[in-house]
């Protein structure tokens, strides 16, 4: 059995519930074990994110697979919490897919997406955001699956085609996904409630959701679409960059370091590093 097994089998149970659950969104070992911590059923490592926390960049595609991979074996090692991942465009073609898949579950991700923008940006785009041809992003599902060695892993599709093009690109694209093997279908730019229904009823696999209208945020009438999670975007990063500059600005004026506020208190710290773990192991081995 594979050592990922079990929060792998938690993430297929989500997506063969009937309710709708907010990941955590997380970026290094420290978040995914504050998120396991606090009880979330399950955590979101973006693509963007990882930028962020790796190379301090934005979400141009800077990153590598490689970074991408290691940074999600970090977190996989410290916490026991299922990860899913937006692993981007793949990182290249249909062959890349195969590769980043392959790279990925080993990480011990328990499922990745797997989108079908046209990234990086291509010259002369001027940031425009633009989909591949449908016949491309079936390949790259396809490859995706074909690169999955443990069928407990998820292969989401990923299409924001909702938003780029038209309600019948993104139905047809998300069949197109499906008839290719993929286990979800992650929508991303969806602007209401009845484009969400119209496309949900043609849909015969889990739905994912990044963001939405405020009126779409209801996670029992979610569910009830087959929405199975909803990512309400990546505050906790930019909470984090907030409290530090804040700390170190503080720090930095002369304000005495018993006095700098919004710091962890011990028992949190002990409890996020498992700090009594390695006091009893030291105990025991030392």
């Amino acid at each position: 059995m594979s050592r990922w097994s079990n929060r792998r089998r938690k993430f297929r149970e989500i997506l063969a519930g009937d309710a709708c659950v907010y990941p955590a969104s997380v970026y290094d070992p420290i978040s995914a074990r504050i998120a396991e911590h606090i009880g979330y059923e399950m955590g979101m490592y973006a693509g963007s994110l990882a930028s962020l926390a790796v190379l301090a960049a934005p979400d141009l595609i800077l990153l590598t697979q490689t970074e991408y991979a290691q940074q999600a074996h970090r977190m996989g090692r410290a916490s026991e919490l299922p990860l899913f991942a937006d692993a981007d465009h793949g990182y290249g073609n249909a062959l890349n897919v195969k590769r980043t898949v392959e790279e990925l579950e080993f990480a011990g991700l328990a499922g990745l997406s797997i989108e079908d923008t046209n990234l990086p940006q291509p010259h002369g785009t001027g940031g425009k955001a633009a989909l591949l041809s449908i016949e491309e992003g079936v390949g790259k599902m396809r490859a995706a699956v074909a690169g999955r060695s443990d069928p407990d892993m998820v292969i989401a599709g990923r299409t924001s085609a909702a938003q780029l093009t038209s309600i019948d690109d993104a139905i047809a694209r998300s069949k197109a996904y499906v008839s290719a093997g993929v286990d979800a279908i992650f929508l991303v730019g969806v602007p209401s409630r009845g484009v969400l229904e119209t496309i949900a009823a043609e849909i015969s696999v889990p739905i994912l959701l990044g963001g939405g209208a405020r009126d779409m945020r209801d996670p029992a009438w979610l569910a009830s679409h087959g929405v199975r999670f909803l990512l309400r975007g990546h505050h906790t990063f930019s909470a984090s960059v907030q409290a530090i500059h804040d700390t170190m600005r503080a720090l930095r004026d002369g304000v005495a370091p018993e006095e700098v506020t919004g710091t962890a208190p011990g028992d949190l710290m002990r409890a996020v590093t498992k700090a009594d773990d390695y006091a009893r192991q030291g105990k025991e081995w030392l």
